[in-house]
Parts: C-alpha cells; sequence; structure tokens
C-alpha cells in the first residue's frame, strides 16, 4: 500500500471512529458484527478491500463466463451508493453495477420493466462474520438474452465468479432462479435496497 493510500485509510479510519482496521494491503476487519454496521461502516469495509476483491476476479481462468464482463463491470453504470445486506446471497454485503444496455431501465427500479436484451448485471458480494472478520465473497453476474433462449430461467442467464477467480459450477434453477422467481414482479431483478440505491 503506497503512502498516500495509508494516509487516506487512515484518515478514513480516523473519522469513522476506527470502526474498520486495516492492517496489511490486503487484510481488513471491522469492530462490530456485519449486522451491526452502518452505511459509512459498510463503505468503509469496501474501500478496504476493494482493489484486492477485484483483483481477486480477475486472478483465475474464466472459462464459459465473458472476461470482459469480469474485468470491465467496474467501467459500468453503479446503481449501489454503499454496501448493503438485504439479506440475500447468504447474508452478504452486495454492491450491484449495469452494462449500459441495460442501466437507464434498471435504474428506474420499476416493477413491470422491459428489460433489454444484452442487459448484465454485476454483484459484488463479501461478507462480515460476528467477530468482524471480512470476507470477499463471489462476484453474481446475470445476463438477459432473447426471449424464447432461456425459458426455464426467465430468460436470464446466472453465472458467479469466486473470490478466489474460479467461475462457480451452481445449479441456477435452485441456487439462482428460485430466489428471482420472487422479483418476478420486478423482471426477476432484486434491486439494491431503497436506501442504498443511486438516485433516479
Amino acid at each position: 500500500m503506497s503512502d498516500l493510500k495509508s494516509g487516506v485509510a487512515a484518515a478514513v479510519l480516523a473519522v469513522m471512529g476506527s470502526a474498520v482496521a486495516a492492517i496489511g494491503a490486503e487484510t481488513c476487519h471491522a469492530d462490530r458484527p456485519g449486522y451491526d454496521l452502518t452505511a459509512r461502516e459498510a463503505q468503509a469495509v469496501y474501500d478496504c478491500i476493494a482493489d484486492s476483491l477485484q483483483a481477486g476476479y480477475e486472478s483465475g481462468d474464466t472459462r464459459w463466463i465473458p472476461a470482459d464482463y469480469v474485468a470491465g463491470y467496474r467501467a459500468w453504470t453503479k446503481a449501489s451508493t454503499h454496501p448493503a445486506a438485504p439479506g440475500f446471497h447468504t447474508n452478504r454485503f452486495l454492491l450491484t453495477w449495469v452494462n449500459d444496455v441495460g442501466a437507464e431501465v434498471y435504474l428506474q427500479y420499476a416493477e413491470d420493466p422491459v428489460i433489454p436484451p444484452g442487459t448484465v448485471i454485476a454483484k459484488e458480494s463479501f461478507s462480515v462474520d460476528d467477530d468482524g472478520a471480512v470476507r470477499p465473497g463471489p462476484l453474481f453476474l446475470m445476463e438477459k438474452t432473447a426471449a424464447g433462449q432461456a425459458p426455464e430461467t426467465g430468460d436470464w442467464y446466472y453465472m458467479a465468479i469466486s473470490a478466489a477467480g474460479a467461475p462457480m459450477a451452481v445449479n441456477v434453477r435452485a441456487a439462482c432462479h428460485e430466489c428471482h422467481s420472487g422479483f418476478a414482479h420486478q423482471g426477476m431483478l432484486g434491486y439494491p435496497v431503497e436506501e442504498a440505491r443511486v438516485p433516479r
């Protein structure tokens, strides 16, 4: 970590009452369980792990997952103002990005949206356990296909990259679509919680 980066991190932590402590370049810790973190404290955790989180996603062979999705999602439109843990994805904190194809529609947070084919959504994730230990989580991706191409999942492809950069082989119907079906009125989209949404 450069002197400048260390100084900035130290200043942020001091302002926030040391809610998060950075130890070395990649090890971060919160001083309370994840469910007790404020939005600012969750953001501080993310700021501490952001570089290593993305580096982990990019460290492996993406195989069947388009490499440009993994390498380029942070250049997409951000739909989250800060990390939030809505209770899905095993209570991980999530941050959401949407590519140019779907960003305008997604950011309406509408019911029954018309999602353009080619829309890709990326959700970074991390967890904070009861002891304040911070663990990077997978990068979750979903891509809207042409109508009728994947009818069993509402024409969505679901993908995930582990924190170590390996594609995750999952039963998309059981592990992904069954949960997203609960958002059928939102086009299968689990939007960020309201307080974490980028304003329309």
